[in-house]
Parts: C-alpha cells; sequence; structure tokens
C-alpha cells in the first residue's frame, strides 16, 4: 500500500488515502499482513465474508473491492511480480442492503422548495440550488461565488470546475449549467450577501477540503420533515433526470445538465450543447 499511496497519491485529497487504509486495513484483518503472491481466492473470499460480517451494503464492498485490487495490481506492476490477482472475480451481491434512491414527486418538489424560501438561510439556498439543476450535492457545497457567471446575454450559470478542496466525481462532470426556477432565486441570494469569504457555503469549507458529508446528514434530516420517506438531497439528480425525460428533453443533452457520462465513442468529440440551449430545456422543467 506504501508503493501505491506514494506514486498515487500524489496530489490527491485525504479521501484517497483514507480510502487506500481502511480498504487494506479490512484485508489485514481478515486475512493477515502477507506478502502480496501469499494471498490466495480463499483468502479473497474470507475478505468477502469478513465485509458481510461488518454489514457493508453491496455498493460499499464494491468500492472496497476496487480498491484493493487496484492497490495490489500496482504494487505487483512496481515488483516486477506476475500474478493472478485473488481479489478479482469474488461473487457478492452488490444489491445487497442498497436502498432505492425515491425521485421526488412534483408536490414533495414545490413543498422543499416552498420551504426554502420560507427559512431563506444559506442552507435553504443550497437546497434550493440542487433542486433546479441536479448538481451533485458535493458540486454544489465546493462552488465559489465566482462561480456563479454571467452569459453575454446576463442570464447566470453555474460553472461547475474542479478545485483543490474539492474534486470533481468525473472528467465529464466539468460542465456549465443554467441557473433558472429556484436555483437562479438562490444564486441571486448568495451573490447578495455582504462576506469576505470567497465560497459560496462558507460553513462547509472552512478546512482544506469540503465537507459535503455534514452538509448532507443536516439537510436529509431537515427534509424528512417535508417529504416522502425514501427522498434525499441525493433525489434531486433522479428527479431532475425525470424531469428532462418527461419533457421529452434529448438524452444526450441530460447528460450534459447533470455531468452524467454519455455512451458512444461520437460524444467525446466536440464541446458539447450551447448554454443558451442548455436553458431552453432547464426553462422547460423549471
Amino acid at each position: 500500500m506504501g508503493i501505491y499511496l506514494q506514486q498515487k497519491g500524489k496530489n490527491r485529497p485525504a479521501t484517497f488515502k483514507r480510502a487506500a487504509e481502511r480498504s487494506c486495513g479490512y484485508v489485514i484483518d481478515a486475512c493477515g499482513d502477507k506478502h502480496l503472491e501469499a494471498y490466495t481466492k480463499a483468502d479473497a473470499n474470507a475478505f468477502r465474508d469478513a465485509l458481510i460480517a461488518r454489514g457493508l451494503a453491496g455498493s460499499s464492498m464494491t468500492r472496497v473491492f476496487g480498491t484493493v485490487r487496484a492497490v495490489t495490481n500496482f504494487a505487483a506492476s512496481e515488483q516486477g511480480l506476475t500474478l493472478n490477482n485473488p481479489f478479482t472475480g469474488v461473487y457478492y451481491d452488490r444489491d445487497a442492503g442498497v436502498s432505492d434512491r425515491a425521485p421526488f414527486s412534483v408536490e414533495d418538489l414545490k413543498a422543499v422548495q416552498s420551504k426554502c424560501r420560507e427559512h431563506d438561510d444559506d442552507l435553504r439556498w443550497l437546497v434550493a440550488l440542487v433542486s433546479d439543476t441536479g448538481m451533485r450535492l458535493a458540486e454544489a457545497i465546493g462552488m465559489t461565488r465566482g462561480d456563479f457567471m454571467q452569459a453575454a446575454d446576463g442570464s447566470l450559470f453555474a460553472r461547475v470546475r474542479p478545485h483543490t478542496w474539492r474534486r470533481l466525481k468525473t472528467k465529464g462532470s466539468e460542465r456549465d449549467v443554467p441557473l433558472e426556477g429556484e436555483a437562479l432565486w438562490a444564486a441571486h441570494r448568495i451573490l447578495a450577501q455582504k462576506t469576505s469569504s470567497e465560497f459560496a457555503f462558507p460553513r462547509y469549507n472552512k478546512k482544506d477540503t469540503t465537507n459535503a458529508n455534514a452538509a448532507s446528514a443536516a439537510l436529509n434530516k431537515w427534509m424528512k420533515e417535508h417529504v416522502s420517506e425514501g427522498c434525499s438531497m441525493h433525489s434531486f439528480r433522479h428527479s431532475m433526470r425525470d424531469r428532462l425525460r418527461a419533457v421529452e428533453c434529448p438524452a444526450d443533452i441530460v447528460d450534459q445538465i447533470g455531468g452524467w457520462q454519455t455512451d458512444g465513442v461520437g460524444h467525446g468529440y466536440g464541446k458539447g450543447y450551447p448554454l443558451d440551449v442548455l436553458r431552453k430545456w432547464i426553462r422547460e422543467v423549471t
């Protein structure tokens, strides 16, 4: 693991190191601290069983196994070892313990957005911003005030770009998102505040990394009082996709708005749709 972190961990966030240390720690706890070539398929299966005993959901196990495979493959390559990675092809139920994230109903969405206007504070601006853009929560929390930009026609849009304090999930996550509806209201409220901070949401950017987990916990707790069971902050992304489908928005435009990966080689060419085209569809659903 030391080799992996030394070479792959440069300029990566602290969460990268913690994930590698935690995942490899699980292996050592379950199978012992061995040389790479000493680990067997029986060890990998015992590791799987130990993760299940810990109560990890299938999605969490997938992340842990992915990290362990990456560490093992990289360390073997660096040491000139030829081995069949025993942590590859281990069976487990990837859906175990994974609950569906329900999209918002029209009634729930309107209720939450109304409550945001009623409370009119930074937490509710964050909810409103995500509700009518479909941005990932961490993307929104890590924005600076300068990331809210004005187009040539005077309309506002959010420039989603990586920052040292908050990386993006994928390269395709970099995008410009038109601000309409409640997201536009939130942007105006954020920019109207007199503050010396560069951050749009300073309370979650006091250290070297954006604290998205704290925001998620606080907002999900608040929203439980106003929405149907199963809805969470992440549900806004599901809802935005459904809302765009409902107005027959082309799939690749939906992907560009949400920063989702679009399949097909051809989609890797060009710069994508211009902002005014995206705005037309956002207006359709807001």
